[in-house]
């Protein structure tokens, strides 16, 4: 397989999420780290949005990345000057697709589509752009329109054609199929665009890898419009772990990258939050943790570390008595077998009346009582 490149477009669809809005030094800092880490591409704004995208876009420009840094306009020549204006060498030109699109955006005049996407496009490449042309909807497309323009963009001279499942509504065997069959008509390469509305965006950007797309859009957090885009963690790391293709990318920074645009965004990660949410290395059920204690793999696909986490055995309603032996051993406390069922019964009741986990200390005070209780 050819290597597949990430192309991050947190700077410009993550922040189209609704309620997020990047200060300048806030897409300075998330587009160092994506750099830092090894990401491919970057998708770092609309310049027709006005003064202040401009202004941001030039910036990150100047930091001098080794990344590719594009830029995204719609299949209008403005949009494209504006483009240029930053001193972008990218540009993404955006094209609906699908009828339902053409309809609200062309009054269904599909031949619009085709004379914008011809001049936009040869201008872009008459100015010596690497041009990526992108089908709005082309998961809602018919067929044989979607395949009409995409081969037309080629042979205006575009380098790259973006898939979009810009509504979510695809599943990775219908990815599959339409992707797959887009490539056998195409020379330029494939990028997949996936949205999270039914929580398939991951699994849909990776179907489209399978098929043959050799690039991938993704957002940090899978922040973006709606339900969102496919999380860069989960691609990076499903790729990484599930289909052996290593992308060049720091994952231990994962985490760090993750911290910094939940901040920015300000919305928390959920802990649940697959690869970076806080319960990923979790370990409360009796089962569980005595599994990991044994062998971590019996219960975790990949090590912590890979992703810049630590494993956390934690004691809660659902422990079990060989964490808590385990816990408590830690801090010095051996306990009979009589004393340590008391203690946990004690943390089984006072955690379900807290709903949550208990700290080491709390498990260590219930441990003085029921523990000395014992003692005789």
């Amino acid at each position: 397989m050819d290597q597949v490149l990430i192309n991050d477009t947190t700077l410009r669809d993550g922040e189209q999420a609704a309620g997020v809005a990047f200060n300048l030094a806030e897409k300075l800092a998330i587009a160092q780290i994506l750099d830092a880490i090894g990401v491919h591409e970057l998708e770092i704004g609309t310049p027709a949005m006005g003064k202040a995208e401009q202004k941001a876009i030039a910036a990150i420009i100047n930091l001098d990345l080794r990344a590719n840094l594009l830029g995204w306009n719609r299949a209008v020549i403005s949009d494209i000057q504006a483009s240029i204006a930053c001193g972008l060498k990218r540009v993404h030109i955006s094209i609906p697709i699908s009828a339902i699109q053409i309809a609200a955006k062309f009054q269904g005049q599909w031949q619009v589509v085709f004379q914008k996407l011809k001049d936009s496009v040869s201008f872009a490449v008459d100015q010596g752009l690497f041009v990526s042309v992108g089908g709005e909807d082309s998961s809602r497309a018919e067929e044989n329109f979607l395949l009409d323009a995409a081969l037309y963009a080629q042979e205006l001279g575009a380098s790259r054609f973006r898939f979009c499942d810009t509504v979510g509504i695809l599943d990775p065997f219908a990815t599959y199929s339409k992707v797959k069959q887009l490539l056998m008509s195409l020379t330029i390469p494939v990028e997949m665009h996936t949205h999270n509305d039914f929580g398939l965006a991951t699994a849909n950007a990776l179907a489209g890898i399978k098929a043959g797309a050799l690039s991938v859009n993704t957002t940090v957090n899978g922040l973006g419009e709606r339900a969102g885009n496919a999380p860069l963690e989960e691609v990076v790391m499903a790729l990484k772990c599930i289909h052996g293709i290593h992308l060049g990318i720091d994952t231990p920074r994962l985490l760090e990258i993750s911290q910094i645009v939940a901040s920015a965004s300000g919305y928390d990660v959920p802990p649940w939050k697959a690869i970076v949410g806080e319960n990923t290395f979790a370990h409360e059920s009796g089962i569980h943790a005595h599994g990991v204690l044994q062998n971590p793999s019996t219960y975790e696909p990949f090590a912590p570390e890979e992703v810049g986490r630590e494993r956390s055995l934690v004691i809660g309603k659902h422990s079990g008595r060989h964490l808590l032996s385990s816990l408590l051993q830690q801090h010095g406390i051996i306990l009979n077998p009589e004393a340590t069922q008391s203690v946990l019964d004690a943390v089984r009741q006072e955690s379900t009346q807290k709903k949550r986990s208990l700290t080491i200390q709390e498990l260590l005070d219930l441990a003085q009582i029921w523990g000395h209780s014992h003692a005789s």
